[in-house]
């Protein structure tokens, strides 16, 4: 059974500032985005079009046009955010993409141009450094009729794209890969990654990028021959381009409020760390009902709500251990007054406000917020007093 948003969750959602949009003020994730699109227009000489779509969508158009099945995983409401039986919160820019196939169908002559669909997209998602419950992507699909696209010209796209994030002059280390992905709406699939020194020296590679060509399935259920049209389908995560491009660590200094901090989100230069207040940790033990609720994004998300503006203070959010009933002692379980089939998650709740030192008293009352926001058994153990 699928959960809805309630009517102050909406509103929340839809308040929240799209930084990739000019008409709501400058930021860099705008420069980096116009690096993007400039570098593809430069590659294929072709025009661009740039579309800013309301972030609630057709479920229909978000899933159901994109090939995903009807029981993926996806459509729970655990991860993607519903407003009614057939609306929801889009869960990626991609859910632009059929009603604009459609408007092509009236297209004869021959056609050759990049469409942009870039925002915000609404998951629940974990709580970390680098991930947000409202992440900004865009979508870059390249649609052509009467012409061949193939995997030549998507490697050629994804060495683009790489190239405008961290350009060779300022970054000539850097190496990328592409690994086969599996994507509903794609043929081809593969997964953008790029090698970076972490700050510690160590190596790791990390997700930039999804792309594939646009599948022949998409292209019928718009009424479109996929004998005579060809796309290229990629879709970028604008908030960690940013983050790589000025050498960020903390996702949430994006939108940050500190004059230093924010005056540094106006261009692509490497930023420059404001100093950094020290972080509290709260360990929670938790009464769920069973494992399949010990579930990372379901409580990051739970948590975020609960706190509401105050949610910007979470750093991260992290499960220790979870245990099952019979498998604790049982002076536990009579403490705890828990129930068969409930299940003893331990909890570490990271908060870091980006402007502020936090009280022990504010965190404890952070913390107890959010302990009865997660928290089903029937002891409480509260420390704010």
């Amino acid at each position: 059974m699928k959960k809805y948003l309630t009517t102050a969750e909406l509103h929340s959602a839809l308040e929240l500032r799209d930084l990739s949009d000019p008409a709501a003020g400058p930021h860099a994730l705008q420069l980096l985005l116009e690096e993007v699109t400039g570098g593809l227009e430069r590659l294929w000489h072709v025009e661009t079009s740039t579309h800013r779509l309301s972030p609630l969508v057709a479920t229909a158009d978000n899933y159901d046009r994109l090939g995903y099945s009807p029981d993926d995983v996806t459509r729970d409401s655990r991860y993607s955010r519903h407003v009614s039986p057939t609306v929801m919160l889009r869960s990626h820019t991609s859910a632009g993409m059929p009603a604009l196939l459609d408007s092509l169908r009236g297209e004869l002559g021959h056609y050759d141009r990049l469409h942009v669909l870039p925002g915000l997209v609404y998951r629940r998602d974990s709580i970390d450094r680098t991930h947000v419950g409202a992440p900004h992507q865009v979508d870059l699909w390249r649609l052509k009729a009467r012409g061949l696209l193939g995997p030549a010209e998507l490697h050629r796209m994804m060495a683009a794209v790489v190239e405008a994030v961290l350009p060779p002059s300022r970054y000539p280390d850097v190496q990328w890969r592409a690994t086969p992905a599996n994507h509903s709406y794609t043929d081809g699939g593969q997964q953008l990654d790029m090698l970076l020194t972490q700050p510690d020296g160590s190596r790791e590679w990390l997700e930039l990028a999804e792309c594939g060509l646009v599948g022949s399935q998409i292209l019928r259920g718009s009424g479109l021959n996929p004998g005579r049209w060809a796309g290229l389908a990629l879709g970028l995560g604008l908030d960690r381009a940013v983050m790589l491009r000025k050498g960020i660590t903390d996702i949430r200094l994006l939108r940050s409020a500190n004059p230093d901090v924010r005056a540094q989100m106006l261009d692509l230069h490497p930023y420059r760390p404001v100093s950094a207040l020290p972080e509290v940790r709260r360990d929670l033990s938790l009464v769920l009902g069973t494992a399949q609720d010990a579930d990372i994004e379901l409580l990051g998300d739970l948590a975020r709500t609960v706190l509401g503006t105050e949610a910007e203070v979470l750093a991260a959010l992290e499960i220790k251990a979870v245990t099952p009933a019979d498998k604790l002692p049982a002076a536990a379980v009579e403490r705890l007054r828990m129930a068969p089939g409930q299940v003893n998650v331990l909890l570490r709740l990271v908060l870091q406000p980006l402007d502020r030192t936090l009280t022990d008293e504010e965190a404890n009352r952070l913390r107890d917020r959010v302990y009865l926001a997660l928290h089903r058994g029937e002891v409480l153990e509260l420390i704010a007093g």
